[in-house]
Parts: structure tokens; C-alpha cells; sequence
């Protein structure tokens, strides 16, 4: 291994982890509202936070880079009002992995919250307790096994995540490159044995990362 590959690996723990703290408190509350309340649109919100998960990675990069890039929407605002350039910077590799994990985050943290028992919730709030202090200690606490399993979980699936990446970031080296990029790039070059050795290392991270989250969750249902 080169210190350029270690240099990729870093840079793609980096930025993976920096996407799911990122979109955590979003997700969250999505999945809060999606269990807990009705209300118009609900339907709308739930499909569009799914349609990334059967979307192609790159539509769903081609739609980040048209609401992202200089003349897009966000993009021309971002960059007018905070001078923040996102696309084919390390902001759009951060942008493409939070928006790719976020509905593994939302599944999971929804079926979590789901499962708190509401009436726990309405004693609290009886004996005195406030809405964001029955949430903070009352419903967090229960659903945070299954909220760390999806977390973790939404983490292994921005390591390995390309389409979007490629379509909003681009792959350059040292800057936006991956390492699903970086192996992509070597597979193209003809260096099957260097792309091997990152595809070892990329399928031992993810193992692991998905291996955590099933431990969690079978701690939080018993032996399967």
C-alpha cells in the first residue's frame, strides 16, 4: 500500500463518517415524524426519502449536480450568499454520501421508534415532562440501540457508494477520490492487483461497519 492509498482510505473514512453525523439529525427527525405523527403529505416525504435506494446512483447524482452546481438553484445561492463551492469539491463527496445513506438511516431509526412504547411516553408527560424532555429521555433511550444499527449501518453503505459520488464530485485525486473511485480507476488503468488490494481493504471496513450494526440489532431483539 502506497501512501496515496492510505491517503484515499482515510479521506474515505473521513468523509463517510462526516456524512452520516451530517445527516443524523435529519434523518432522525424524519423517521421521528414518519412513526409518531400523521399529516398531509406524509406519503410524498416517506417516497421521496426511499427513491434514493431504487433511483440509479448517477440520476440521483445528475439531480445533485442540477440542484448543486453554479447555475442550480442551491448552488448559485450558496455560492452568491457564503461563497461555498460544493460540486467537484470534498463538500459534494459529503453531499452524494448523505443523500445515498440517508434512507438506511430513516428505515432503521422509523422501526426503532416505532417500537417505543407510547404509553412510557404518556406517563411522562403526565407527571410533568415537556415534549423535547420525554423525547431526550424517554424515547431516545429506547430507540438508540436501533437508531446506533442504523447509523452504523447508513456508515457502510456511504464507504461504498460510487454512482452519485462520481456524477457530483468527480474523481480527483487527493481531493474527491474515494475508494470506490480509486478502484474503479485502477480497474480502468489495467492494475487489477492494486484495485484487489482496495477492494480487500474496502470489503473489511464495510464488513465490519455491517457486522456492528446486525450485533446491535440482534441485541435489541435476542438470539436469531
Amino acid at each position: 500500500m502506497t501512501a496515496e492509498d492510505w491517503q484515499t482510505i482515510g479521506f474515505t473514512v473521513w468523509v463517510s463518517a462526516l456524512s452520516t453525523l451530517a445527516m443524523l439529525p435529519v434523518g432522525l427527525a424524519i423517521a421521528w415524524s414518519l412513526a409518531r405523527r400523521e399529516w398531509r403529505g406524509k406519503s410524498v416525504v416517506e417516497t421521496l426519502v426511499t427513491l434514493p435506494l431504487v433511483l440509479p446512483p448517477v440520476a440521483t447524482g445528475l439531480i445533485l449536480l442540477k440542484l448543486l452546481g453554479r447555475r442550480g438553484p442551491l448552488g448559485a445561492f450558496l455560492q452568491d450568499t457564503l461563497g461555498l463551492e460544493v460540486v467537484f469539491t470534498w463538500r459534494a463527496v459529503v453531499v452524494a454520501l448523505a443523500v445515498m445513506s440517508l434512507p438506511l438511516l430513516v428505515r432503521s431509526a422509523r422501526v426503532a421508534f416505532e417500537e417505543v412504547d407510547a404509553r412510557l411516553e404518556q406517563i411522562a408527560a403526565t407527571l410533568g415532562a415537556g415534549p423535547v424532555r420525554v423525547f431526550i429521555t424517554i424515547t431516545l433511550p429506547l430507540a438508540a440501540r436501533g437508531i446506533l444499527a442504523g447509523t452504523v449501518l447508513a456508515f457502510a453503505r456511504a464507504l461504498g457508494e460510487f454512482g452519485a459520488t462520481i456524477m457530483l464530485a468527480g474523481n480527483i485525486p487527493g481531493k474527491t477520490a474515494t475508494l470506490s473511485l480509486a478502484i474503479y480507476q485502477s480497474v480502468q488503468l489495467g492494475d487489477d492487483d492494486h484495485a484487489l488490494r482496495l477492494l480487500g481493504v474496502s470489503a473489511a471496513i464495510a464488513f465490519l461497519a455491517v457486522w456492528t450494526s446486525s450485533w446491535l440489532l440482534r441485541g435489541k431483539g435476542g438470539p436469531r
